[in-house]
């Protein structure tokens, strides 16, 4: 599975961004997908995750509420809408497949998300 992320780029704070992540392979939607992020000096942390049905997610606790992940399993495609965003979502998010605990199969190249005060 190869993974392609975009829609990456830099807002102000309060703003809103979309990343998607297109998967190749028939596999993809067999597997749970979601997104990552890191931050400069920071560990890789999980932002959002999905199943395979898109009927389940799990959230960070500073991203509840105000973070979307999504499917189309169609389109091979997982979303992030991120609304309300903050500076210190900052980081380079990376959306990955086939998920179990903090890390993943398969990995996207980063996309960066820059939010200003």
């Amino acid at each position: 599975v190869q993974l392609q992320a975009s829609g990456g780029g830099s807002v102000q704070a309060g703003g809103s961004l979309r990343l998607s992540c297109t998967a190749s392979g028939r596999t993809f939607s067999t597997y749970a997908v979601g997104w990552f992020r890191q931050a400069p000096g920071k560990e890789r942390e999980s932002v959002a995750v999905i199943n395979w049905s898109g009927g389940t997610t799990r959230y960070a606790d500073s991203v509840k509420g105000r973070f979307t992940i999504s499917r189309d399993n169609a389109k091979n495609t997982v979303y992030l809408q991120m609304n309300t965003l903050k500076p210190e979502d900052t980081a380079d998010y990376y959306c990955a497949a086939d998920i179990k605990g903090k890390t993943a199969e398969y990995w996207g190249q980063g996309t960066q998300v820059t939010v200003s005060s």
